[in-house]
């Protein structure tokens, strides 16, 4: 279970640098959606840490559950 969560966290890290890769591509021929672009470059980002975060917190809580039983 902790592979495919990693998976996902990775998953949203490279949404997000291809979001920004886009970004930089159009930024001179449609400034518009490069925008667009650079914001989900940013919430791709923000999400791979935010799911890291909380899949870390999780693995912890695990271990010390199991390490009282």
């Amino acid at each position: 279970m902790n592979f495919i969560r990693k998976l996902f966290e990775f998953g949203y890290l490279a949404i997000g640098l291809w979001s920004l890769v886009e970004a930089v591509l159009r930024w001179h021929s449609n400034q518009n959606k490069a925008l667009i672009f650079l914001g989900f470059a940013v919430l791709a980002i923000l999400m791979f840490f935010f799911k890291r975060h909380f899949r870390k917190k999780l693995e912890s809580s695990q271990k010390n559950k199991h390490k009282y039983f």
